[in-house]
């Protein structure tokens, strides 16, 4: 079984290498009702793990303990749903190959919006081209070329959880395109390159080297409870809340909560777009209404604002696209993504 070199999903692999889904390791074949499932998961946006691995498991039984079946032996299928990481060898990596040449029309249509259309990212979106020779630098630009170490983690990452609207959504051959465009952006291969899985282990990543296993013991840091500070000598001086990337919902229900008059954010609507629904407005990403578009508009705004919240708050699945529910930002308050939704209408409306 193989482990992801991302990191981002190590313990659920872990526990799909030792047969353990939730609780206990299969000691017998798969259940005889087990129902058939496909080669591999099919994972909507707004999925959460739980339903993933419902989908994979034998029909609920209520004679069990728990009618979900949570702690029962987990099946091949189950296990198979999970184990979708790539070792830097290759190891995980499916049948298939793309090229240069079609990563590049899928990159600008999955990934450019957030990313830029040469990886340099738009807004406070991640970089994934550049930032040679800065890693040394007080700021550096930590992109897939200048930083990470294996192909194989910009592999995993797109396949598991790009585009960031519908991950999973993408085929293997298309990850394979992506993956070999991200590259090229990057100068690691040349415009006429086909990545496959054959040859996906000979590419090698600028920062390789950069990487090594720390040699230092672990050590239990022991807590002071000594001689402490007085914390009514303690002072804020300065917090990131005027940047704009601290989220401060909590403050707000603090003086709510204490009868305190909460000041009404003039830019809340315009931020929270910015925040969560740019990404897919502003391109018109997954048949998302352009923000300007008066005509793309008109016949959503027919429908009534009530209407437009509960798409915007709960999700839609449309004849043109999906929306996820708070653009896939579900920590923001209902308000919030009411603001931004008037933002969007009073700008695309005549």
């Amino acid at each position: 079984m193989s482990r992801s070199t991302s990191g981002l999903v190590c313990t659920v692999t872990a526990a799909a290498a030792s047969g353990l889904l939730w609780l206990a390791a299969p000691t017998a074949s798969p259940a005889a009702d087990a129902a058939k499932v496909p080669e591999g998961p099919i994972i909507g946006p707004a999925v959460e793990a739980v339903e993933i691995s419902l989908a994979f498991r034998p029909k609920p039984d209520k004679k069990r303990v728990g009618h979900y079946g949570f702690g029962e032996a987990a099946t091949e299928e189950m296990i198979a749903g999970w184990d979708i990481d790539v070792r830097p060898d290759g190891l995980g990596l499916p049948p298939g190959g793309g090229s240069v040449a079609e990563g590049e029309p899928l990159y600008e249509e999955q990934c450019a919006a957030c990313h830029g259309v040469f990886g340099e990212g738009e807004g406070r979106w991640p970089m994934l081209a550049g930032g040679f020779d800065t890693l040394t630098e007080e700021r550096p630009e930590k992109t897939v070329g200048s930083y990470w170490p294996y192909a194989s983690t910009l592999w995993d990452y797109v396949h598991r959880a790009m585009p960031f609207y519908e991950p999973q959504s993408l085929e293997d051959d298309e990850v394979y395109a992506i993956v070999a465009y991200v590259l090229y952006l990057n100068e690691i291969v040349d415009d006429d390159f086909v990545l496959t899985r054959e040859n996906f282990a000979t590419i090698e990543m600028p920062n390789k080297d950069g990487f090594f296993v720390d040699p230092r013991p672990d050590a239990r840091n022991v807590v002071c409870m000594k001689d402490c500070k007085d914390p009514a000598l303690i002072k804020i001086t300065w917090d990131s809340t005027e940047l704009g990337v601290t989220p401060v919902e909590h403050f707000k229900a603090d003086e709510q909560a204490s009868g305190a008059a909460a000041a009404v954010d003039p830019n809340l609507g315009l931020n929270v777009y910015q925040q969560a629904c740019a990404t897919c407005h502003k391109g018109g990403l997954a048949g998302a209404p352009v923000v300007g578009d008066t005509i793309q508009w008109q016949a959503r705004v027919a429908q009534g604002t009530d209407v437009l919240f509960d798409h915007a708050i709960n999700g839609y699945q449309g004849n043109a696209g999906y929306m996820p529910p708070k653009g896939g930002q579900i920590q923001l308050a209902d308000d919030d993504v009411i603001a931004a939704v008037r933002y969007m209408v009073e700008n695309s409306s005549e």
